[in-house]
């Protein structure tokens, strides 16, 4: 039995379903009913509903498992806590095989995630368990391409002239799918886990503009506006986490370059991993196909 955490997720809803295809079992964690049912209709019979930071909650996730894929919900105000509680549940169950999916650089601690990953990945080293850590770089999220398709607009919450490296989340999952298969080849491994290439905001647009065939303009946002992307409407008040974490992200991105290599991803996929170009295209195919991409060139604002 496999346990994926945050089944619902950014990752999760890629992972499952390679997971069923393999034919390994899976059993996965989810916060709400509603992620639960969408879950199910993908052929998950295994649901477990519930906060796993709760360690009562976690150790029923645990229970009867073999190896668990854990990944911290994105700017929950309790990743570490969770984090910690799963670790602790699953060297109690006697789990053989504990994936964690961190962070890049977990090491940079004025990133406020990083610190918590870092934090979880030292609790895992310190458990006992056969472990394997995963370190994507930043993800490339359907998210930060809406603005693009709709109206032009590519939008970053740090300095435009910076670097960064990116990784396509659908290579992390074939990762994740790859670890979890083979299992004990990968038992004691940290794996950074990042696309080709090191680029500026500026350059970003460039390829964006190149895809879509018409002008991107690039705009440098603050946190506190990336926030809404997340959250809607929401009162900001709710949100003081996911904001300390957006900002520490804003003035991190600002100050210093954020990049890494394609080595060790190249050779886990055994082949090329995804460049952002090609991300971009696929998604872009895929806004079209849904009607969700403006065809009429940008406006300046």
């Amino acid at each position: 039995m496999i346990v994926v955490t945050a089944a619902n997720g950014n990752q999760g809803r890629l992972l499952i379903p390679k997971l069923i295809a393999a034919k390994l079992p899976v059993r996965a964690c989810v916060r709400s009913a509603a992620s639960a049912e969408r879950l199910r209709a993908l052929g998950v019979p295994d649901v477990l509903v519930g906060d796993v930071s709760d360690p009562a909650v976690a150790a029923r996730a645990m229970r009867g498992a073999q190896q668990v894929y854990h990944i911290g919900p994105t700017l929950h105000p309790r990743e570490r806590e969770m984090g910690l509680a799963v670790i602790d549940a699953a060297r109690a169950e006697g789990v053989q095989h504990f994936v964690f999916s961190s962070v890049l650089h977990a090491i940079t601690t004025d990133l406020v995630q990083h610190e918590i990953k870092r934090d979880v990945e030292e609790h895992l080293l310190s458990s006992g368990l056969e472990f394997t850590i995963l370190q994507p770089a930043n993800y490339m999220l359907p998210l930060k391409l809406r603005p693009v398709f709709a109206r032009g607009v590519f939008e970053l919450s740090w300095s435009l002239e910076r670097r960064q490296s990116m990784v396509d989340l659908d290579d992390v999952t074939d990762v994740a799918h790859t670890v979890l298969a083979e299992g004990a080849r990968h038992h004691g491994a940290t794996y950074e886990l990042v696309g080709p290439g090191r680029y500026t905001a500026h350059e970003l647009g460039a390829i964006l503009s190149r895809v879509l065939d018409k002008p991107v303009e690039v705009r440098q946002i603050d946190a506190d506006t990336y926030l809404k992307a997340w959250v809607g409407d929401g009162d900001p008040r709710r949100f003081t986490h996911q904001l300390r974490v957006l900002r520490s992200i804003t003035a991190r991105y600002s100050s210093h370059d954020f990049v890494g290599n394609s080595n060790v991803l190249t050779w886990l996929l055994r082949r090329p991993p995804t460049t952002f170009e090609a991300y971009v295209r696929r998604q872009y195919a895929t806004a079209r196909a849904n009607g969700d991409a403006s065809s009429s060139p940008a406006t300046p604002s």
